[in-house]
């Protein structure tokens, strides 16, 4: 190994054995300044290492909280990713899961549906995501990504067991505000989790994978509606409730294979730990390796400079300083413009927009939700691929642009062939309605949840993300309960209207998009404050 890096190593490992005292989440400790003389880090520098030590009582169980972590980084990567893409998952198999209920006669004859109550029994799930939003932040700052994704997993299963059960209308709906609570309280930090963890070249992938697999979910529960449709009892909407419990348990199954988050670790004085995982995840477990070393000085920097400037975990950060407010908004703006660009009419009412085209059989409709979910993961898929390759933002520029279009189409054709016998326009409009939601799919999908960690730092990415998972649901929840009162008062009107709201979302994107992707989470900091906080190299230049 050279001397220069050893050198590195030395001093990292040689702060481990300092004295340090108890320390508060808030209040973390700077010890003593080392000098490390390497050409990694420009010659001789000053490197603040934090101290202190959190004892674990505050951890769930030990088969969780003593993680038997393979020692493959690529395994690792593997299974972090696998667990946190189960709570999008379970998103996509509720919405297609309600998308085809809403469809069977069992389910809204069982709970006497009208227009009004067929959405509050759907846009429910919502209530319980905005509670989340609001209350599981500081959770997951208190008590590490790991732990708070057990328990989300747990209020999820517990949750899904009462839908399913449900003998009325209002048991049911109770049922869906808890699974909602659950599951939104799994995608606020799954995607911190991940995007905190994995390395940096795959931040990406991962976490665009995250959402991804809402189709997967939407597949799933797409294919289980339609077998299940034929069944002339109550288990035909029972079945596929109680099998969205599933994803929760496989993703409690993965989490004693996997390691807390690095930031997280560092940031409560775990400094050791932060160093292991780091070297998990991007070196088979050499703690020597140069990336290793510089992505931890980045991390310590970055932590350090925080507390220097006295920055908190208080939800007031999130709007304390310019930067903060813009970081908050760029956040909150994929919140909103991922759920009323109009996918929501497509995602919840799959079948009322079909009715409209002219495909009044319920056969065909689930047919078409099977294909829509399978035609939209290939596209999202691809979208994963090109917003590492042409960056977040023109990503995000191109699939709001033909989504837009897209929608015009939709309500144009919806205004001419609706409720017609004409076969040719009823295809037509269904194709519209595909490409559409392929547009949607290519940007939206990956991006709404690799976007907002990226652009929240370490002190607001929590409960910034608690925030972005509180306006999501609210904006979910308003399209959700509202769009079948306009598709029913106005028609293929409400896509017209929808589509200019699309154009001011182009307009955003192009004049108040950072550009984050091949950078770390540091690296993105830099960017966002104007100073960089670390004289550790850009891991690319390593």
């Amino acid at each position: 190994m050279p001397k220069w890096l050893s050198s590195v190593f030395r001093s990292v490992r040689h702060s481990f054995n300092r004295p340090s005292k108890p320390i508060l989440h808030e209040n973390l400790a700077i010890g003593h300044q080392n000098h490390i003389e390497t050409p990694l880090l420009g010659g001789r520098t000053t490197s603040p290492v934090v101290q202190g030590t959190v004892k674990n009582d505050g951890d769930v169980f030990a088969f969780v909280t003593r993680p038997r972590v393979p020692e493959s980084s690529k395994v690792v990567s593997i299974l972090l990713v696998l667990c946190s893409c189960i709570t999008s998952t379970t998103l996509g198999y509720d919405a297609s899961m309600m998308n085809g209920l809403n469809m069977l006669s069992s389910y809204t004859n069982y709970f006497h549906l009208n227009t009004a109550t067929m959405s509050l029994a759907t846009s429910s799930l919502w209530i319980g995501g905005a509670i989340a939003g609001l209350t599981y932040g500081q959770v997951t700052d208190a008590i590490g990504r790991r732990n708070a994704l057990f328990w989300a997993a747990m209020m999820t299963l517990i949750s899904v067991i009462i839908q399913s059960g449900a003998q009325n209308t209002a048991t049911f709906v109770l049922g869906r505000i808890l699974v909602g609570y659950g599951i939104s309280a799994s995608t606020l930090t799954g995607p911190t989790y991940l995007a905190e963890t994995l390395p940096y070249q795959w931040r990406a992938w991962g976490v665009g994978l995250l959402n991804d697999c809402y189709y997967v979910g939407g597949l799933i529960a797409a294919g289980i509606t339609y077998k299940t449709a034929r069944m002339d009892s109550t288990l035909a909407w029972r079945i596929p409730s109680a099998v969205q419990g599933i994803f929760s348990i496989l993703c409690i199954v993965i989490l004693p294979f996997i390691p807390e988050s690095p930031r997280w670790l560092a940031n409560v004085g775990r400094r050791d730990e932060a160093l292991t995982v780091i070297a998990q995840t991007y070196a088979n477990g050499d703690e020597s390796d140069a990336v290793v070393l510089a992505q931890y000085k980045q991390i310590v920097d970055a932590i350090h400079y925080e507390r220097e400037s006295g920055v908190t975990l208080s939800l007031n950060q999130l709007v304390k300083t310019p930067v903060a407010r813009k970081r908050t908004a760029l956040a909150i703006s994929v919140a909103i413009f991922s759920t009323i660009s109009g996918n929501v009419i497509a995602s919840y009412y799959l079948g009322t927009m079909l009715k409209n085209a002219g495909i009044v059989d319920v056969t065909s409709q689930l047919q078409i939700n099977i294909a829509l979910n399978a035609f939209c993961l290939c596209f999202a898929l691809a979208g994963t691929y090109y917003s590492d390759h042409l960056g977040r933002r023109i990503t995000g520029l191109i699939s709001t642009s033909l989504l837009t279009f897209f929608i015009f189409i939709v309500g144009f054709l919806t205004k001419v062939y609706g409720m017609s016998t004409n076969q040719a326009g009823i295809l037509t409009t269904v194709a519209a309605m595909f490409l559409f939601q392929a547009a949607y799919s290519f940007g939206w999908t990956p991006l709404l949840y690799l976007y907002p960690p990226e652009v929240l730092n370490y002190p607001i990415r929590a409960n910034g993300m608690g925030i972005f998972t509180f306006v999501l649901n609210g904006s979910s929840l308003l399209c959700v309960f509202s769009f079948p009162f306009a598709l029913e008062a106005i028609g293929y009107k409400t896509y017209l209207i929808n589509g200019l709201w699309d154009v001011l979302e182009i307009a955003f994107i192009w004049f108040y998009w950072v550009e984050t992707s091949g950078r770390t989470l540091e690296e993105i900091d830099a960017v966002m404050d104007g100073i960089k906080h670390s004289e550790a190299p850009n891991l690319e230049d390593i």
